[in-house]
């Protein structure tokens, strides 16, 4: 099956590349804003916004107008008028939010920018750890990954910590995995990450928990120096110590978002290779985060991120991925014979079924019905 895959890799640009990567970042942003002002403008007036094909229109005259807009990749900018023409549509499918002016005040900067050629794969684009991107040339990076397929665009991102990554997207050629006849159920929880129907638990690393001290300790120097910044009338963009500690900061956050990304592609990607169906409760993960007491836990364990990547790894492996209704009572039913004894508190880790007399433990116990209605459902809906 043809599909579109992301590979990322850590690039190492020179100083002349760094410069020409700042340089199209603010030539794509002036580009985007431009085109958002005409558009609001141009509803203003008339009552309807413009078009992706008006603005691309409209590009090569801007450019006559701006000149230091030629120094920079055609075809980012291009990319720039189809990423305002997309948050539109998104928006009035309901989908985003209103489109916003970007600002150079942004903790990450980036821009996206085509690979032409129909043979561009990885014999000739990415090779001896280096990268051939549009106005930069070769690029170091750093990574193992053999790309096989055709390269279609890339994004360069330049983080809060300053580092930089290159995001390729692939065309690829993607094969479905060996049937295995296993089903999973999986509760997703926070003492434990995930809880499979099979007994088997997951453990919850909680790393945001655990560089918690050491992010409190760089946070507070940070406070300190714009501090110090405020009380000599120093702009913070201009307060060398500032800047310097904000991006100690930046690396600390940025440690902490590598290594849950890194944790939940490897447990997801085991419960694909192992498993044809995999049921998950369908929770409502925003309207948790309002409690206040579990905020915290419940956006460092990432269940949406998890989910999302069950949900588009099923599709290209070719495995069957079920939600169950989040209102479905998985903890409080006996997953032996389906009594309800009543609803039990959190605080109530394991029970005894008042009908069969089966103990449990209750995520176990919780992992095991959302399997059994999942393939119910599964099953009611005519899923082979």
């Amino acid at each position: 099956m043809l599909t579109y895959k992301g590979i990322q890799f850590r690039l190492y640009p020179n100083l002349k590349q760094q410069e020409q990567i700042a340089q199209t970042i603010g030539c794509c942003r002036f580009v985007y804003n431009h085109f958002r002002a005409s558009w609001e403008h141009t509803y203003t007036e008339t009552g309807k916004g413009l078009t992706y094909k008006a603005c691309a229109n409209a590009l090569p005259l801007l450019k006559g107008d701006v000149p230091f807009l030629k120094d920079v990749d055609s075809t980012a900018l291009q990319k720039s008028v189809w990423s305002l023409a997309d948050a539109y549509r998104r928006f009035y499918a309901k989908l985003g939010k209103y489109p916003r002016f970007k600002s150079k005040r942004n903790p990450v900067q980036s821009y996206t920018t085509a690979i032409q050629g129909k043979a561009q794969v990885f014999t000739n684009t990415v090779t001896n750890n280096r990268i051939k991107l549009p106005k930069l040339g070769w690029v170091k990076i750093r990574g193992s990954r053999v790309i096989e397929g055709r390269i279609i665009a890339a994004t360069i991102t330049r983080k809060a910590s300053g580092r930089y990554l290159v995001s390729l997207k692939v065309e690829a050629d993607v094969q479905p995995l060996p049937s295995t006849g296993q089903s999973v159920g999986v509760d997703l929880g926070i003492t434990n990450f995930a809880i499979l129907s099979s007994g088997e638990k997951m453990d919850n690393h909680r790393f945001t928990k655990a560089m918690r001290q050491k992010l409190a300790r760089e946070q507070r120097k940070l406070s300190r120096r714009a501090e110090g910044a405020k009380r000599r009338g120093t702009p913070l963009h201009l307060a060398k110590n500032y800047e310097k500690q904000k991006r100690v900061v930046a690396r600390l956050h940025e440690k902490v978002a590598n290594q849950r990304k890194d944790f939940l592609h490897k447990r997801s990607t085991d419960l694909i290779k192992n498993h044809d169906r995999i049921v998950v409760e369908d929770l409502h993960a925003k309207g948790m985060l309002r409690n206040r007491k579990l905020a915290s836990a419940i956006s460092d364990v990432s269940w949406s991120m998890f989910v999302t990547q069950l949900t588009y790894k099923a599709d290209w492996y070719g495995k069957q991925f079920i939600k169950v209704d989040r209102w479905f009572p998985s903890s409080q039913l006996c997953s032996s014979c389906g009594h309800h004894d009543g609803k039990k508190g959190l605080h109530v880790r394991e029970w005894s079924c008042s009908a069969c007399h089966t103990s449990h433990d209750r995520d176990i116990n919780a992992a095991k019905n959302i399997l059994q209605e999942g393939l119910r459902t599964a099953g009611a809906a005519g899923i082979a």
